[in-house]
């Protein structure tokens, strides 16, 4: 692979509350179609279905964190039916303008919830989850702040978490800002996805952060369109 050989430490525009909702409801909206056209969602997909294969349960409480306008849970409340598959979906993000948003686009699925909440104040005992998703949130944290969150994914879950995310490479970098000019409207979608890559994983980024939880079972594969696909399951569950 041709990559950055370090995570850039830029902000990304998308962070700053500041952002009126209309603003934030444009940019998730490129996000969401970026996302829908160069297949994310389906890496996330695939990982669940391979975790309802190897951990059947009854139903399943999943946990979005960093849901943005809650279009992954969507998806998934849309394949978790198709399949038979009983739900209870919850979305967090801190942003309380992108819960709104997600709200009201999700309002008629009944197994969707969403919170404003900070995933690291969360009380295992209120928000315990057979499984945590994270697509496409952890690159806007640094080191210290990934490590801390896998820590809290770990006793906020049953099962184990599914990190979908950014592939770290200068292919991919490229490929975007074609594909941005000719399909993006936001500048701030625009800006933000390409310092999204910069910020983005190598492989082995993911074998140093699964050092804070040595007693998780992890896998670790490169998915089509640039993307590496974490598993963190719970031994012996």
């Amino acid at each position: 692979m041709i990559r950055f050989k370090q995570r850039s430490t830029d902000n990304e525009l998308m962070d700053d509350l500041s952002l009126s909702e209309d603003q934030i409801r444009s940019v998730l909206k490129d996000i969401t179609l970026a996302n829908k056209w160069l297949g994310g969602a389906k890496i996330t997909l695939k990982a669940l279905d391979t975790i309802f294969e190897k951990y059947p349960r009854e139903s399943y409480t999943i946990i979005d964190m960093g849901c943005g306008d809650g279009s992954m849970l969507r998806t998934v409340a849309d394949h978790c039916k198709a399949k038979g598959i009983r739900t209870v979906l919850i979305g967090l993000d801190l942003n309380e303008k992108s819960i709104n948003i997600a709200k009201e686009s999700s309002h008629y699925y009944d197994n969707i919830r969403f919170i404003s909440q900070d995933v690291l104040s969360l009380d295992p005992e209120e928000y315990n989850c057979d499984i945590l998703l994270c697509t496409l949130t952890l690159h806007h944290f640094s080191r210290e702040q990934i490590d801390a969150f896998v820590k809290k994914f770990v006793l906020l879950t049953k099962i184990g978490v599914v990190v979908n995310d950014l592939d770290r490479n200068k292919i991919s970098f490229a490929l975007f800002r074609i594909f941005s000019r000719m399909f993006m409207k936001t500048v701030i979608a625009k800006h933000d996805g390409l310092v999204s890559i910069k910020s983005g994983f190598s492989e082995n980024d993911f074998h140093v952060f699964s050092k804070a939880v040595p007693d998780m079972d992890y896998t670790v594969r490169w998915r089509w369109a640039f993307r590496y696909e974490w598993i963190l399951t719970h031994p012996n569950r």
